[in-house]
Protein backbone atom coordinates (compact mmCIF):
# COMPACT_ATOMS: atom_id res chain seq x y z
CA UNK A 1 0.00 0.00 0.00
CA UNK A 2 1.77 2.90 -1.25
CA UNK A 3 1.91 6.59 0.43
CA UNK A 4 2.37 9.86 0.09
CA UNK A 5 6.05 10.72 -0.30
CA UNK A 6 7.54 7.35 -1.44
CA UNK A 7 6.90 5.54 1.41
CA UNK A 8 4.96 2.02 1.50
CA UNK A 9 3.38 -0.11 4.11
CA UNK A 10 3.69 -4.43 2.94
CA UNK A 11 0.74 -6.03 3.76
CA UNK A 12 0.75 -10.25 3.66
CA UNK A 13 -0.34 -10.18 -0.16
CA UNK A 14 2.47 -8.23 -0.77
CA UNK A 15 5.58 -10.78 0.03
CA UNK A 16 7.03 -12.48 -3.02
CA UNK A 17 9.80 -14.77 -4.46
CA UNK A 18 12.84 -16.63 -3.03
CA UNK A 19 15.95 -16.16 -2.06
CA UNK A 20 18.64 -14.55 -4.30
CA UNK A 21 21.77 -16.69 -4.02
CA UNK A 22 24.31 -15.64 -1.58
CA UNK A 23 27.52 -13.41 -2.44
CA UNK A 24 30.04 -12.88 -0.01
CA UNK A 25 31.24 -9.81 -1.20
CA UNK A 26 29.34 -6.86 -2.17
CA UNK A 27 29.48 -5.59 -5.62
CA UNK A 28 29.26 -1.82 -7.18
CA UNK A 29 27.26 -2.70 -10.22
CA UNK A 30 28.29 -0.05 -12.13
CA UNK A 31 28.16 2.94 -10.68
CA UNK A 32 30.81 5.45 -10.44
CA UNK A 33 30.67 8.17 -7.93
CA UNK A 34 33.08 10.62 -6.54
CA UNK A 35 31.44 11.94 -3.52
CA UNK A 36 30.81 15.89 -3.31
CA UNK A 37 29.17 18.10 -0.53
CA UNK A 38 27.62 21.70 -0.82
CA UNK A 39 27.72 23.47 2.54
CA UNK A 40 24.88 24.51 4.41
CA UNK A 41 26.24 25.28 7.75
CA UNK A 42 24.57 28.59 7.63
CA UNK A 43 20.41 27.85 8.31
CA UNK A 44 21.64 26.21 11.60
CA UNK A 45 23.88 29.23 12.95
CA UNK A 46 26.64 29.17 15.25
CA UNK A 47 25.80 27.15 17.28
CA UNK A 48 29.17 25.72 19.14
CA UNK A 49 29.94 23.15 21.54
CA UNK A 50 31.27 24.89 24.47
CA UNK A 51 32.96 24.78 27.92
CA UNK A 52 35.81 24.11 29.85
CA UNK A 53 37.88 20.61 30.77
CA UNK A 54 34.46 19.03 31.59
CA UNK A 55 33.19 19.47 27.75
CA UNK A 56 37.03 18.06 26.19
CA UNK A 57 34.83 15.19 25.69
CA UNK A 58 30.91 14.82 24.41
CA UNK A 59 29.54 17.10 21.56
CA UNK A 60 27.12 14.63 20.16
CA UNK A 61 23.99 15.09 17.92
CA UNK A 62 20.98 13.03 17.72
CA UNK A 63 19.08 13.34 14.39
CA UNK A 64 15.51 11.90 14.51
CA UNK A 65 11.60 12.58 12.82
CA UNK A 66 10.30 14.24 15.97
CA UNK A 67 7.17 15.58 13.94
CA UNK A 68 6.23 12.44 11.95
CA UNK A 69 6.59 14.16 8.41
CA UNK A 70 9.49 11.74 7.30
CA UNK A 71 12.60 14.19 7.20
CA UNK A 72 15.04 13.72 9.74
CA UNK A 73 15.08 16.61 12.38
CA UNK A 74 18.81 17.44 14.95
CA UNK A 75 19.27 17.33 18.71
CA UNK A 76 22.87 19.14 19.05
CA UNK A 77 24.56 19.20 22.61
CA UNK A 78 26.00 22.50 23.73
CA UNK A 79 28.47 22.12 26.66
CA UNK A 80 27.91 25.14 28.84
CA UNK A 81 25.72 26.71 25.79
CA UNK A 82 22.36 25.38 25.53
CA UNK A 83 21.40 22.60 23.83
CA UNK A 84 19.68 23.22 20.23
CA UNK A 85 16.95 21.37 18.82
CA UNK A 86 16.65 22.42 14.59
CA UNK A 87 13.09 21.32 12.81
CA UNK A 88 13.55 20.09 8.98
CA UNK A 89 11.08 22.09 6.81
CA UNK A 90 12.65 20.23 3.84
CA UNK A 91 15.07 21.39 1.18
CA UNK A 92 17.57 22.29 3.81
CA UNK A 93 15.27 24.76 5.56
CA UNK A 94 15.87 24.18 9.48
CA UNK A 95 14.00 26.37 12.01
CA UNK A 96 15.05 26.24 15.84
CA UNK A 97 12.25 25.34 18.16
CA UNK A 98 12.15 26.01 21.74
CA UNK A 99 13.22 23.18 24.16
CA UNK A 100 13.46 23.29 28.14
CA UNK A 101 16.60 25.29 28.93
CA UNK A 102 19.10 22.77 29.19
CA UNK A 103 23.34 23.35 29.58
CA UNK A 104 25.99 20.75 30.69
CA UNK A 105 24.83 18.73 28.03
CA UNK A 106 27.38 16.21 26.24
CA UNK A 107 25.38 14.41 24.18
CA UNK A 108 21.72 12.81 23.43
CA UNK A 109 20.14 9.64 21.56
CA UNK A 110 16.55 9.59 20.38
CA UNK A 111 14.70 6.78 22.04
CA UNK A 112 10.94 5.75 21.37
CA UNK A 113 11.33 5.01 25.61
CA UNK A 114 7.71 4.86 26.45
CA UNK A 115 6.46 2.87 22.99
CA UNK A 116 4.09 6.43 22.22
CA UNK A 117 5.24 6.14 18.62
CA UNK A 118 6.95 9.85 19.50
CA UNK A 119 10.99 9.51 19.76
CA UNK A 120 11.92 10.85 23.52
CA UNK A 121 15.74 12.04 24.20
CA UNK A 122 17.96 10.48 26.63
CA UNK A 123 20.40 13.55 27.18
CA UNK A 124 23.36 12.98 28.87
CA UNK A 125 24.95 15.56 31.03
CA UNK A 126 27.95 16.28 33.12
CA UNK A 127 25.29 16.15 36.16
CA UNK A 128 21.90 14.95 36.47
CA UNK A 129 20.63 13.25 33.60
CA UNK A 130 17.63 13.91 31.61
CA UNK A 131 14.79 12.32 29.68
CA UNK A 132 12.98 14.67 27.68
CA UNK A 133 9.43 12.93 26.20
CA UNK A 134 8.23 13.40 23.41
CA UNK A 135 5.16 14.92 22.94
CA UNK A 136 4.75 14.87 18.44
CA UNK A 137 5.09 18.29 16.15
CA UNK A 138 9.04 18.05 17.73
CA UNK A 139 7.36 19.13 21.14
CA UNK A 140 9.50 18.04 23.92
CA UNK A 141 8.93 17.94 28.12
CA UNK A 142 11.02 17.50 30.69
CA UNK A 143 10.05 13.55 32.23
CA UNK A 144 12.98 12.46 34.35
CA UNK A 145 10.90 12.69 37.93
CA UNK A 146 7.70 11.41 35.67
CA UNK A 147 9.27 8.69 34.29
CA UNK A 148 10.91 7.05 37.28
CA UNK A 149 14.56 7.51 35.40
CA UNK A 150 16.96 8.16 38.27
CA UNK A 151 19.19 10.82 36.71
CA UNK A 152 22.32 10.28 38.32
CA UNK A 153 24.95 13.19 39.07
CA UNK A 154 28.05 11.62 37.20
CA UNK A 155 29.70 12.93 34.13
CA UNK A 156 27.87 10.82 31.57
CA UNK A 157 29.47 10.31 28.39
CA UNK A 158 27.96 6.95 26.93
CA UNK A 159 24.91 5.47 26.04
CA UNK A 160 22.90 2.39 24.56
CA UNK A 161 20.33 0.48 24.94
CA UNK A 162 18.23 -3.11 24.49
CA UNK A 163 15.17 -4.31 24.94
CA UNK A 164 14.98 -7.96 26.66
CA UNK A 165 10.92 -8.51 26.67
CA UNK A 166 7.56 -6.42 25.88
CA UNK A 167 7.81 -3.69 28.13
CA UNK A 168 10.69 -1.02 28.32
CA UNK A 169 13.95 -0.82 27.36
CA UNK A 170 17.40 -1.59 29.28
CA UNK A 171 19.53 1.21 29.03
CA UNK A 172 23.04 1.52 30.09
CA UNK A 173 24.56 4.59 30.80
CA UNK A 174 28.89 5.22 30.03
CA UNK A 175 30.28 7.79 32.70
CA UNK A 176 33.57 9.30 32.29
CA UNK A 177 36.05 10.94 35.40
CA UNK A 178 34.53 10.92 38.79
CA UNK A 179 34.40 14.66 39.83
CA UNK A 180 33.93 13.86 43.24
CA UNK A 181 37.53 12.06 43.55
CA UNK A 182 39.83 14.60 45.33
CA UNK A 183 42.50 12.43 44.10
CA UNK A 184 41.03 13.06 40.15
CA UNK A 185 41.02 13.48 37.42
CA UNK A 186 43.84 10.53 36.73
CA UNK A 187 42.76 7.28 37.72
CA UNK A 188 39.51 8.39 38.81
CA UNK A 189 37.15 6.62 36.02
CA UNK A 190 33.59 6.23 37.67
CA UNK A 191 31.44 3.34 37.15
CA UNK A 192 29.04 2.78 34.49
CA UNK A 193 25.45 2.05 35.18
CA UNK A 194 22.51 -0.57 33.63
CA UNK A 195 19.03 0.87 33.96
CA UNK A 196 16.48 -1.79 34.05
CA UNK A 197 12.69 -1.18 33.68
CA UNK A 198 10.59 -1.33 36.45
CA UNK A 199 6.44 -0.74 37.15
CA UNK A 200 7.46 2.97 38.33
CA UNK A 201 10.27 3.58 35.93
CA UNK A 202 14.23 2.14 36.30
CA UNK A 203 15.74 1.10 39.30
CA UNK A 204 20.01 2.07 38.29
CA UNK A 205 22.29 -1.37 38.93
CA UNK A 206 26.10 -0.62 39.25
CA UNK A 207 28.18 -1.82 35.81
CA UNK A 208 31.89 -2.14 37.19
CA UNK A 209 34.75 -1.49 37.07
CA UNK A 210 34.40 1.31 34.95
CA UNK A 211 37.39 2.75 32.93
CA UNK A 212 35.92 6.23 31.54
CA UNK A 213 33.67 4.99 28.83
CA UNK A 214 33.23 7.33 26.00
CA UNK A 215 30.82 4.93 23.91
CA UNK A 216 28.45 2.10 24.43
CA UNK A 217 27.22 -0.27 21.91
CA UNK A 218 24.35 -2.77 22.51
CA UNK A 219 24.50 -5.31 19.45
CA UNK A 220 24.79 -8.71 18.53
CA UNK A 221 28.58 -9.37 18.74
CA UNK A 222 30.43 -12.24 16.11
CA UNK A 223 29.19 -14.59 18.21
CA UNK A 224 26.23 -14.11 17.25
CA UNK A 225 24.91 -13.12 20.90
CA UNK A 226 23.96 -9.65 22.16
CA UNK A 227 26.76 -7.73 24.07
CA UNK A 228 27.11 -4.50 25.43
CA UNK A 229 30.76 -3.28 23.67
CA UNK A 230 32.45 -0.51 25.84
CA UNK A 231 34.97 2.13 24.57
CA UNK A 232 37.39 3.31 27.40
CA UNK A 233 39.25 6.28 27.46
CA UNK A 234 43.00 4.93 28.09
CA UNK A 235 44.09 8.46 29.41
CA UNK A 236 42.21 8.29 32.14
CA UNK A 237 42.61 4.53 32.77
CA UNK A 238 42.77 3.11 36.63
CA UNK A 239 45.38 0.40 36.40
CA UNK A 240 45.00 -2.65 33.88
CA UNK A 241 41.61 -0.85 32.19
CA UNK A 242 40.81 -1.97 28.68
CA UNK A 243 38.48 -2.31 26.04
CA UNK A 244 35.02 -4.44 27.80
CA UNK A 245 32.41 -6.39 26.35
CA UNK A 246 29.48 -7.68 28.54
CA UNK A 247 27.09 -10.99 27.77
CA UNK A 248 24.15 -9.13 28.20
CA UNK A 249 22.11 -12.74 28.68
CA UNK A 250 24.48 -13.56 31.30
CA UNK A 251 25.71 -10.38 32.86
CA UNK A 252 29.25 -10.95 32.84
CA UNK A 253 32.05 -9.65 31.25
CA UNK A 254 34.22 -11.73 28.37
CA UNK A 255 37.65 -12.03 29.26
CA UNK A 256 40.51 -13.89 26.90
CA UNK A 257 39.28 -17.29 28.48
CA UNK A 258 36.12 -15.95 25.94
CA UNK A 259 37.94 -15.31 22.78
CA UNK A 260 37.74 -11.81 23.69
CA UNK A 261 41.07 -10.18 23.52
CA UNK A 262 42.99 -7.74 26.11
CA UNK A 263 42.98 -4.25 23.35
CA UNK A 264 44.20 -1.17 25.36
CA UNK A 265 43.22 2.16 23.24
CA UNK A 266 41.99 5.64 24.13
CA UNK A 267 38.96 4.51 23.16
CA UNK A 268 36.38 7.26 21.85
CA UNK A 269 33.40 6.09 19.42
CA UNK A 270 32.08 2.76 18.11
CA UNK A 271 31.04 2.26 14.64
CA UNK A 272 29.44 -1.43 13.68
CA UNK A 273 28.64 -2.30 10.42
CA UNK A 274 29.04 -6.27 8.31
CA UNK A 275 31.20 -5.44 5.27
CA UNK A 276 31.57 -8.59 3.99
CA UNK A 277 27.69 -9.94 3.98
CA UNK A 278 28.65 -12.79 6.17
CA UNK A 279 26.24 -11.87 8.95
CA UNK A 280 28.67 -10.63 11.43
CA UNK A 281 29.44 -7.22 11.85
CA UNK A 282 33.02 -5.38 11.77
CA UNK A 283 33.78 -2.81 14.72
CA UNK A 284 35.49 0.55 14.26
CA UNK A 285 37.08 1.98 17.54
CA UNK A 286 38.48 5.57 17.12
CA UNK A 287 41.11 6.67 19.52
CA UNK A 288 43.94 8.93 20.18
CA UNK A 289 46.11 7.23 16.79
CA UNK A 290 45.12 4.41 15.42
CA UNK A 291 41.35 3.97 13.86
CA UNK A 292 41.36 -0.11 14.80
CA UNK A 293 38.92 -1.90 12.51
CA UNK A 294 38.20 -5.15 14.27
CA UNK A 295 37.41 -7.81 11.79
CA UNK A 296 34.60 -10.57 12.88
CA UNK A 297 35.40 -13.90 12.28
CA UNK A 298 33.41 -17.18 11.84
CA UNK A 299 34.70 -18.61 15.27
CA UNK A 300 33.23 -15.43 16.83
CA UNK A 301 36.60 -13.78 17.60
CA UNK A 302 37.46 -10.31 16.30
CA UNK A 303 41.24 -9.62 14.66
CA UNK A 304 42.73 -6.23 14.03
CA UNK A 305 42.21 -5.27 10.26
CA UNK A 306 45.71 -5.03 8.42
CA UNK A 307 47.01 -1.61 7.67
CA UNK A 308 46.63 -2.39 3.97
CA UNK A 309 43.34 -1.64 4.30
CA UNK A 310 43.53 1.70 4.51
CA UNK A 311 41.27 2.47 7.43
CA UNK A 312 43.52 3.47 10.52
CA UNK A 313 43.84 6.98 9.72
CA UNK A 314 46.33 8.07 12.21
CA UNK A 315 47.96 10.79 10.77
CA UNK A 316 46.41 13.68 8.98
CA UNK A 317 45.80 13.25 5.39
CA UNK A 318 46.81 17.00 4.64
CA UNK A 319 50.76 16.06 4.80
CA UNK A 320 51.07 19.52 7.05
CA UNK A 321 51.60 17.56 10.82
CA UNK A 322 52.96 14.70 11.42
CA UNK A 323 51.58 14.08 14.73
CA UNK A 324 48.55 11.37 15.67
CA UNK A 325 45.42 12.11 15.21
CA UNK A 326 42.05 12.26 17.44
CA UNK A 327 39.34 10.52 16.45
CA UNK A 328 35.95 10.70 17.70
CA UNK A 329 32.70 9.98 16.55
CA UNK A 330 32.44 7.48 13.64
CA UNK A 331 30.27 5.86 11.46
CA UNK A 332 29.56 3.60 8.45
CA UNK A 333 27.24 4.62 5.62
CA UNK A 334 26.88 4.70 1.84
CA UNK A 335 28.12 7.85 0.48
CA UNK A 336 27.68 7.19 -3.05
CA UNK A 337 24.73 4.32 -2.89
CA UNK A 338 27.27 1.45 -4.89
CA UNK A 339 26.07 -0.78 -1.96
CA UNK A 340 29.41 -0.69 0.02
CA UNK A 341 29.47 0.79 3.19
CA UNK A 342 31.60 4.00 3.49
CA UNK A 343 33.47 5.51 6.72
CA UNK A 344 33.23 9.39 8.44
CA UNK A 345 35.35 9.65 11.65
CA UNK A 346 34.95 13.13 12.97
CA UNK A 347 38.44 14.19 13.79
CA UNK A 348 39.67 16.99 16.27
CA UNK A 349 42.04 17.73 19.19
CA UNK A 350 41.38 17.20 22.68
CA UNK A 351 41.98 20.99 23.49
CA UNK A 352 45.56 22.14 23.12
CA UNK A 353 47.31 18.61 23.48
CA UNK A 354 51.08 19.26 22.07
CA UNK A 355 51.38 15.16 21.77
CA UNK A 356 48.82 15.28 18.87
CA UNK A 357 48.15 17.04 15.33
CA UNK A 358 46.11 20.16 15.86
CA UNK A 359 45.25 21.08 12.64
CA UNK A 360 43.14 17.42 12.39
CA UNK A 361 40.43 16.88 8.91
CA UNK A 362 37.93 14.65 9.49
CA UNK A 363 37.85 11.65 7.15
CA UNK A 364 35.73 9.99 4.48
CA UNK A 365 36.68 7.12 3.70
CA UNK A 366 35.08 5.32 0.80
CA UNK A 367 35.01 1.54 0.35
CA UNK A 368 36.29 0.16 -3.31
CA UNK A 369 35.44 -3.25 -4.84
CA UNK A 370 38.03 -4.93 -3.11
CA UNK A 371 37.05 -3.67 0.00
CA UNK A 372 39.88 -1.30 0.87
CA UNK A 373 39.38 2.07 1.47
CA UNK A 374 40.45 5.77 0.16
CA UNK A 375 40.63 8.87 1.58
CA UNK A 376 38.12 11.05 -0.29
CA UNK A 377 37.32 13.85 2.17
CA UNK A 378 39.34 16.78 0.25
CA UNK A 379 37.75 15.65 -2.74
CA UNK A 380 34.43 15.65 -1.51
CA UNK A 381 34.88 19.17 0.37
CA UNK A 382 34.26 17.98 4.02
CA UNK A 383 37.54 17.82 5.10
CA UNK A 384 37.68 20.61 7.91
CA UNK A 385 39.99 21.18 11.12
CA UNK A 386 37.83 22.40 13.30
CA UNK A 387 37.71 20.16 16.55
CA UNK A 388 34.83 17.67 15.50
CA UNK A 389 33.28 15.68 18.26
CA UNK A 390 30.08 14.41 17.17
CA UNK A 391 28.42 13.44 13.95
CA UNK A 392 25.65 11.69 12.09
CA UNK A 393 24.89 10.47 8.86
CA UNK A 394 21.32 11.40 7.43
CA UNK A 395 19.34 12.07 4.31
CA UNK A 396 18.05 15.84 5.34
CA UNK A 397 16.37 16.48 1.87
CA UNK A 398 14.60 12.97 0.68
CA UNK A 399 16.72 12.50 -2.23
CA UNK A 400 18.31 9.37 -1.41
CA UNK A 401 21.98 10.48 -0.64
CA UNK A 402 23.45 10.95 2.99
CA UNK A 403 24.21 14.13 3.95
CA UNK A 404 26.22 14.95 7.38
CA UNK A 405 25.96 17.15 10.45
CA UNK A 406 29.12 18.20 12.72
CA UNK A 407 29.39 19.12 15.80
CA UNK A 408 32.29 21.02 16.51
CA UNK A 409 34.07 22.22 19.90
CA UNK A 410 34.07 25.84 20.06
CA UNK A 411 33.57 26.20 16.12
CA UNK A 412 30.49 26.88 14.76
CA UNK A 413 28.20 23.66 13.69
CA UNK A 414 28.47 22.00 9.98
CA UNK A 415 25.55 20.98 7.59
CA UNK A 416 26.77 19.55 4.94
CA UNK A 417 24.13 18.11 1.71
CA UNK A 418 25.28 15.38 -0.29
CA UNK A 419 25.40 16.61 -3.73
CA UNK A 420 27.32 13.88 -5.60
CA UNK A 421 26.48 12.56 -8.70
CA UNK A 422 26.16 9.42 -10.67
CA UNK A 423 25.59 7.81 -7.25
CA UNK A 424 23.59 4.35 -7.15
CA UNK A 425 19.97 3.00 -6.10
CA UNK A 426 19.29 3.28 -2.54
CA UNK A 427 16.55 1.37 -0.41
CA UNK A 428 15.12 3.20 3.15
CA UNK A 429 13.82 0.41 5.25
CA UNK A 430 12.01 1.20 8.68
CA UNK A 431 10.11 -1.27 10.78
CA UNK A 432 7.33 -1.32 13.14
CA UNK A 433 5.99 -3.58 15.72
CA UNK A 434 3.16 -3.59 18.68
CA UNK A 435 4.17 -3.59 22.19
CA UNK A 436 7.55 -1.63 23.64
CA UNK A 437 9.78 -1.77 21.69
CA UNK A 438 8.18 -0.34 18.43
CA UNK A 439 11.39 0.82 16.36
CA UNK A 440 12.32 -3.34 16.61
CA UNK A 441 15.79 -2.53 18.16
CA UNK A 442 17.97 -5.49 17.92
CA UNK A 443 16.36 -6.76 14.71
CA UNK A 444 18.72 -7.86 11.90
CA UNK A 445 17.87 -6.69 8.32
CA UNK A 446 19.16 -8.57 5.17
CA UNK A 447 18.59 -6.77 1.71
CA UNK A 448 19.85 -9.35 -1.55
CA UNK A 449 20.26 -8.13 -4.98
CA UNK A 450 22.01 -9.74 -7.97
CA UNK A 451 25.17 -8.35 -6.61
CA UNK A 452 24.98 -9.99 -3.41
CA UNK A 453 23.65 -9.08 0.13
CA UNK A 454 23.80 -6.54 2.85
CA UNK A 455 22.86 -7.56 6.55
CA UNK A 456 22.00 -4.91 9.15
CA UNK A 457 21.43 -4.65 12.73
CA UNK A 458 19.01 -2.34 14.36
CA UNK A 459 20.36 -0.47 17.13
CA UNK A 460 20.75 2.28 19.64
CA UNK A 461 24.05 3.46 20.65
CA UNK A 462 27.57 3.66 19.46
CA UNK A 463 28.98 6.96 17.48
CA UNK A 464 30.65 9.04 20.30
CA UNK A 465 27.87 11.19 22.31
CA UNK A 466 25.08 10.68 19.84
CA UNK A 467 23.06 8.53 17.37
CA UNK A 468 20.15 8.37 15.24
CA UNK A 469 16.85 6.79 14.94
CA UNK A 470 15.25 6.32 11.92
CA UNK A 471 15.18 4.56 8.13
CA UNK A 472 17.94 1.99 8.17
CA UNK A 473 19.87 3.64 4.49
CA UNK A 474 20.87 1.11 2.13
CA UNK A 475 22.92 1.67 -1.22
CA UNK A 476 22.30 -0.68 -4.30
CA UNK A 477 24.27 0.14 -7.04
CA UNK A 478 22.51 -0.50 -10.10
CA UNK A 479 19.91 -2.26 -8.91
CA UNK A 480 16.40 -1.64 -8.87
CA UNK A 481 14.71 -3.70 -6.69
CA UNK A 482 15.91 -5.70 -3.38
CA UNK A 483 14.41 -8.65 -1.31
CA UNK A 484 14.19 -8.17 2.27
CA UNK A 485 14.38 -10.41 5.00
CA UNK A 486 14.02 -9.28 8.46
CA UNK A 487 14.62 -11.31 11.96
CA UNK A 488 12.69 -9.79 14.36
CA UNK A 489 13.87 -9.34 18.09
CA UNK A 490 11.96 -11.93 19.52
CA UNK A 491 13.52 -14.48 16.58
CA UNK A 492 10.94 -14.73 14.43
CA UNK A 493 11.86 -14.21 10.56
CA UNK A 494 9.00 -12.45 7.59
CA UNK A 495 10.08 -12.32 4.25
CA UNK A 496 11.54 -12.08 1.87
CA UNK A 497 9.64 -9.08 0.71
CA UNK A 498 10.41 -7.68 -2.83
CA UNK A 499 10.61 -3.87 -2.56
CA UNK A 500 11.35 -1.86 -5.27
CA UNK A 501 14.57 1.09 -4.89
CA UNK A 502 14.71 4.64 -4.32
CA UNK A 503 12.02 4.73 -1.96
CA UNK A 504 11.46 4.27 2.21
CA UNK A 505 9.68 1.49 2.61
CA UNK A 506 7.75 0.08 6.40
CA UNK A 507 7.63 -3.02 7.22
CA UNK A 508 4.84 -3.13 9.31
CA UNK A 509 5.03 -6.51 11.85
CA UNK A 510 1.32 -6.27 12.33
CA UNK A 511 0.74 -7.00 9.14
CA UNK A 512 2.66 -9.37 7.46
CA UNK A 513 2.51 -12.67 7.01
CA UNK A 514 3.41 -16.06 9.99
Amino acid sequence: MARPGGFAYFRKDETAGALLCLAALLAAGGVVAEPRFEDRSATLGAHKYTGGWTHFVGGGVAVMDCDGDARPDIFAAGGESPARLWRNRGEFDFAPVPLPDLTGVTGAYPIDADADGHPDLFVLRAGPNRLLRGLGDCRFEEATGAMGLPPGDAWSTAFTAWWEDDGRPVMAVGNYVDRDDPEGPFEACDDNAILRPTDEGWRAETLAPGFCALSMLAARDARGQAALRISNDRHYYVRGGHEQMWDIAERRFLSEADGWPTVALWGMGIASRDLDGDGRDEVMLTSMGDQLLQLAQPDGSYTAAPFSIGSYAQRPHLGDDGRPSTGWHAEFGDIDNDGRADLFIAKGNVDQMPTNAMRDPNNLLMQRPDGTFAEASIAAGIATTERARGAALADFDGDGRLDLVVVNRRAAIELWRNVSRGTGHWLGLDLAQPGGNRDAIGAVVTIETEAGRQVLQRSIGGGHAGGRLGPIHVGLGAATRARVTVEWPDGTRTGPHQVEADRIVTLDRAALPG
